[in-house]
């Protein structure tokens, strides 16, 4: 039986081993939050873990590849109204993110390719990387995986052409990956605007998703199906993997 390239499910030894082989380390970073009246509020970790699995399965056999423990709170004050969301602010996340890169440091690994998985954590993580780099000596390379995939999603879904929120994209994947997480019963009332409350060019303002969807979601989920959940499951599991084989992304 092959190796599984999850950090959890390995051995200290096989570790060590897979940071003696310069293996890149993905680290997925998500968050813990309501998604409606219809999923789980895990949807984030569980679907960004997933993505990374199977972007390191699909490379292990030609490359040393680990995926670290995902890091499943992060920055989700804008949906604390609705119940069942954890956040952390701003000093906090720095600082665990920042512990869990020098741990895997401190075990040899060189190269850290953080994946993100929620919406709320892309501002902290492009203001955190340069600090990252310089204080850990890590190649730190960051992306959120539905962005990096965001030209191969739009063709997939009928509603909209990105990951919104709970939506036509996120309840697909989540039919595909984890079935068990999506009540169909509550589908019919998973519907909100298409996108959020539009605010003047160049003006920042904190907002909470309950000011502008009733139900906490953003798109329409009824859309949603299984058989879009594998393609788009597919298409973000070739665009990790893209980046993942590719020396510049490296150099």
């Amino acid at each position: 039986m092959a190796q599984s390239p999850m950090w959890k499910e390995l051995t200290a030894a096989e570790i060590r081993e897979l940071a003696r082989r310069d293996a890149t380390a993905i680290l997925p970073v998500a968050s813990m939050e309501q998604h409606g009246p219809h999923l789980a509020v895990g949807v984030d970790t569980v679907l960004c873990e997933g993505v990374c699995r199977l972007a390191a399965e699909a490379v292990m056999d030609d490359m040393p590849i680990i995926v670290a423990p995902t890091l499943w709170c992060g920055m989700a004050e804008h949906h604390m109204a609705f119940g069942g969301t954890f956040t952390f602010d701003i000093p906090t996340y720095r600082a665990v993110l920042l512990a869990f890169l020098k741990s895997i440091a401190r075990h040899g690994f060189t190269k850290v390719f953080i994946v993100n998985g929620h919406g709320g954590n892309i501002s902290a993580l492009a203001a955190f990387l340069p600090d990252f780099a310089a204080e850990t000596g890590l190649k730190v390379r960051a992306t959120t995986y539905f962005e990096l995939a965001q030209p191969a999603i739009d063709p997939i879904l009928d509603d909209q052409e990105r990951i919104r929120h709970a939506c036509e994209g996120e309840t697909s994947l989540m039919m595909a990956l984890a079935p068990e997480l999506v009540r169909h019963n509550k589908l019919a009332e998973a519907v909100g605007p298409s996108h959020s409350t539009p605010r003047p060019l160049g003006v920042g303002q904190f907002r909470s998703y309950r000011s502008f969807t009733e139900t906490g979601v953003v798109g329409d989920a009824r859309k949603a199906t299984k058989a879009k959940g594998e393609r788009l499951a597919i298409v973000c599991r070739d665009a990790i993997v893209a980046v993942l084989q590719d020396p510049e992304a490296w150099a």
